[in-house]
């Protein structure tokens, strides 16, 4: 027999691999198969009980970090409710190929395998690939880069046994002080969001993915966190309809194949008092399927979350959101109780049968559509390497290089003289950067200084006497908390130390951190040069480098309205 190389192995699966995803593209999208009579989910819904019929809408917790005891029980109730579905969360991809796997076999009907993967798997599991941020994409001007984004994040998600993702996020983030959205918006203009998010889910779908927008009918102008307590959007149904519902809109009519509801109180839709949009039948039914005409996959936010929870305990929410018009009940407090719930609630005729078995034919065609009617476990053969490959890698470079955004400057003050003395100072951190490393390859004559984020003021003046020793500085501004906020939680010294330096001569700033810390840095404005890159991700400060060296044009444009200086699509390009 012919010996291969498992270089070459690898290279030919995951060639293999894509062929067939490319292949997929020329089947019919999930929403078009909802109009074709399909024997295997006659079949298979023929063969369930109302209690197995209703437990296929539900959707329950799952975690690979969590231990043997939490496995366990998260397979008695596959075993014992035959849910419909799961929903990863953290943990690591070697574990997780293996516990699909074993819950598969546990499953009577295959279970729909989702996870919430916004910038890809890098969200919830160690040792894969995070893509950027959406406020970082909203950035960038080529969205068929954000489609071939769409298309390597599907690749990876059915590599792992995923066949749903609960993404894009597709609210307007018209809120700087949202509390629970914010960067996870491509931004706040109502139509670079829609076209970001189209290009994103179709990528995944082209290459045979299930997907989500969310938060629907639009989460972005809330200042209450969903998870916490329960928002209020006070505003107009016309100011809904022609601003908030945009983007859903022009997804619905691009042919997304899900649609997550949002846990919020909106009178203008629904009066009712305390009533989250997830529970309410005139937004889910009414605005969403009637008039929008949305025929895909309705999924609840999670059930758990306080937002919906506080007013609706003891398993009512689910029995509301389930008459509501939701398809998919995603994370129940108890999977079990809702069941039987809704089996009361559908003998007491609160629900058409033809409604019932509209939406149990709907997670089952989902099933389909994805493959499951196959059975198949995940290979652990080279999974590290296949989720890991460079093609992905160079990808995320080239998106982290598309987004970076000149917001002052231009080809004079961008050109540093590379013999010099220079200051490269990084602030926020305790160690040296990917930054810092990578500008001083351009400037032989420099000295990296580092300033944490609350340095003492007697730090602070002795780092400020060191650089007046150097003709030019290069500045790095770095948030290194695991999601950026809106303000940085720097120290007043630290804060006037940006100042400080913004005003010398000669000084280049990037801002590896969420676009609206912008505001409360006053006085960065007044530097050479600014640079925003919106995350502190190494591909981003990489590219960051490479504008200072001169090898890359800064093309992206502000996704978000800063300040009165910097408002939304400001971005300088250089000739």
């Amino acid at each position: 027999m012919p010996k291969f190389n498992n270089g070459i192995c690898c290279a030919l699966i995951i060639a293999l691999n894509f062929i067939a995803v490319n292949a997929f593209a020329q089947k019919e999208s999930y929403i078009q198969s909802l109009n074709t009579k399909n024997r295997w989910v006659d079949s298979v819904y023929n063969k369930l009980s109302r209690r197995q019929r209703v437990a296929q809408l539900l959707f329950v917790r799952a975690h690979t970090n969590k231990g043997k005891a939490y496995e366990d029980s998260v397979a008695r109730v596959i075993k014992e409710e035959q849910v419909g579905g799961l929903v990863f969360f953290q943990g690591g991809p070697g574990r997780q190929a293996i516990l699909v796997n074993k819950y598969q076999k546990l499953a009577e009907v295959p279970l729909l395998i989702s996870m919430d993967g916004e910038w890809g798997l890098g969200m919830r599991l160690d040792s894969t690939i995070s893509y950027p941020y959406q406020m970082t994409l909203g950035a960038i001007q080529d969205n068929n880069l954000i489609y071939k984004m769409g298309q390597q994040v599907a690749y990876d998600f059915k590599r792992l046994g995923v066949q749903i993702n609960f993404g894009p996020d597709m609210d307007i983030n018209n809120n700087p002080n949202n509390p629970v959205i914010n960067y996870r918006s491509f931004g706040d203009n109502m139509y670079n969001v829609a076209k970001k998010g189209i290009a994103y889910f179709k990528g995944m779908q082209d290459a045979g993915l299930l997907t989500t927008a969310k938060h629907f009918p639009g989460h972005g102008d809330t200042n209450v966190d969903s998870h916490f307590d329960l928002p209020l959007l006070p505003y107009s149904r016309a100011r809904l309809d022609s601003l908030e519902e945009y983007p859903f809109r022009e997804a619905i009519n691009a042919g997304i194949s899900g649609i997550m509801i949002a846990h919020m109180n909106i009178p203008a839709l629904d009066s009712t008092k305390h009533l989250p949009s997830t529970l309410s039948r005139p937004i889910v039914t009414g605005v969403l399927k009637d008039s929008l005409k949305f025929k895909g996959l309705v999924v609840s936010d999670a059930m758990e979350m306080k937002g919906v929870t506080k007013y609706f305990p003891n398993g009512e929410a689910d029995v509301k959101a389930f008459l509501a018009g939701i398809d998919v009940i995603e994370l129940s407090e108890n999977s079990d109780r809702a069941i039987k719930l809704i089996r009361r609630a559908i003998r007491k005729g609160l629900i058409s049968p033809d409604e019932f078995q509209t939406k149990v034919k709907k997670v089952l065609a989902a099933k389909y559509w994805a493959g499951l009617n196959r059975r198949s476990n995940i290979s652990p053969l080279n999974l590290n390497e296949d989720l890991n490959r460079q093609t992905a890698k160079d990808l995320v470079q080239q998106l982290s290089d598309a987004a970076v955004t000149l917001l002052k400057g231009n080809s004079a003050t961008l050109k540093l003289n590379p013999f010099l003395k220079t200051a490269i100072v990084s602030i926020g951190v305790d160690a040296p950067t990917v930054f810092q490393q990578e500008v001083a390859k351009s400037f032989p004559n420099c000295r990296i200084f580092m300033v944490a984020k609350n340095a003492p003021a007697i730090e602070v003046r002795n780092i400020m006497n060191w650089i007046k020793q150097y003709n030019q500085v290069i500045v790095g501004i770095h948030d290194t908390r695991l999601r950026p906020q809106s303000k940085l939680d720097y120290s007043a010294d630290v804060r006037q130390m940006i100042a400080d330096l913004a005003v010398r001569k000669g000084t280049v700033m990037s801002v590896f951190a969420n676009a609206y810390t912008i505001a409360g840095l006053p006085g960065i404005e007044k530097s050479n040069a600014l640079l925003v890159c919106y995350q502190m991700s190494a591909e981003l400060q990489k590219s960051a480098a490479k504008v200072i060296a001169g090898t890359l044009k800064p093309t992206g444009k502000l996704p978000v309205s800063v300040n009165t200086s910097f408002p939304t699509g400001t971005g300088l390009g250089l000739q």
